[in-house]
């Protein structure tokens, strides 16, 4: 396993649409070991394959809370099925976009369908963080950042915050 650097805004990379994956294999089994490893360091609770360069329709994710054990989950292609008219607004971040936080309004209850760890075929609901956390990564696989549910204007200041932290960062 290995931490691999988690690309920023304005990284072009990003704004791919991630292919689906043929097969879940001991290499994408391997991609998501260190997708999770990354995720953890960051420290982060979702993170898609496209934020570290690797343009493929994988997800990790963790939401167990720092006083529980941990609780990884990987998706290989996942898809959401339906989704409930009940929107929720919750307040996100992305490893993406480092230090901004804005609130998103999502559906608060949505039916998935993935592969596991194991490739094997999961349907599921996903309610509150969950389905926000789901849907947020599945946007990656889009090539949409949270920040692109924003105004113009608050996406701008977004990712001149991350240029200039950057800048800071290299000085």
């Amino acid at each position: 396993m290995a931490i691999r650097p988690i690309l920023t805004v304005p990284d072009p990379v990003l704004k791919q649409v991630s292919k689906s994956v043929a097969a879940v294999t001991d290499e994408t089994r391997a991609l998501m070991d260190d997708m999770l490893e990354t995720m953890y360091a960051a420290p982060g609770i979702g993170l898609a394959a496209v934020q570290i360069g690797v343009p493929l329709r994988v997800i990790v994710m963790d939401l167990a809370g720092e006083d529980q054990p941990k609780a990884p989950r990987y998706f290989v292609n996942p898809e959401i099925l339906e989704s409930n008219n009940e929107k929720q607004s919750y307040e996100e971040g992305c490893l993406s976009v480092p230090d901004f936080y804005d609130e998103v309004e999502r559906p608060n209850r949505v039916k998935l369908r993935y592969l596991n760890y194991k490739g094997e075929q999961v349907e599921e609901w996903a309610e509150g963080m969950y389905a926000v956390c789901i849907q947020h990564e599945m946007d990656h696989l889009q090539g949409t950042l949270f920040i692109d549910h924003l105004s113009r204007l608050k996406r701008a200041y977004a990712i001149n915050k991350v240029k200039k932290a950057k800048k800071r960062d290299a000085a």
